[in-house]
C-alpha cells in the first residue's frame, strides 16, 4: 500500500520521506486531499541494459507525435537558436 502525505508534511519532513523513498517506498503527495506528485525511488542508469533501453526509447516514440509539424521544420528551429 502506497503512503499518503500532505504537502506541508512533504515539506516539512522531506528529508524523512526521502530516506523511506531510498528504501523502496513509494509515497503520494497530496493537496487538500487531491494527490498531486509521487515520490518513487529513482531508476539507476545501470538498471536497464542496452537492448532495454533502446525498447523504452521506441515504446517513448511510439507515443510522441508531432502531429502537422515535419520534423525537419523542428530541426531547423532548433538550430536558429
Amino acid at each position: 500500500m502506497m503512503k499518503t502525505v500532505g504537502a506541508y508534511e512533504a515539506k516539512t519532513r522531506l528529508a524523512q520521506l526521502l530516506d523511506r523513498v531510498a528504501k523502496g517506498e513509494r509515497i503520494t503527495i497530496t493537496r487538500h486531499g487531491v494527490p498531486v506528485a509521487v515520490l518513487s525511488p529513482a531508476q539507476t542508469a545501470n538498471s536497464l541494459t542496452v537492448a532495454e533501453s533502446i525498447r523504452e526509447l521506441q515504446r517513448f516514440r511510439r507515443k510522441r507525435r508531432l502531429g502537422e509539424i515535419p520534423l525537419r521544420r523542428l530541426i531547423e528551429e532548433g538550430r536558429r537558436y
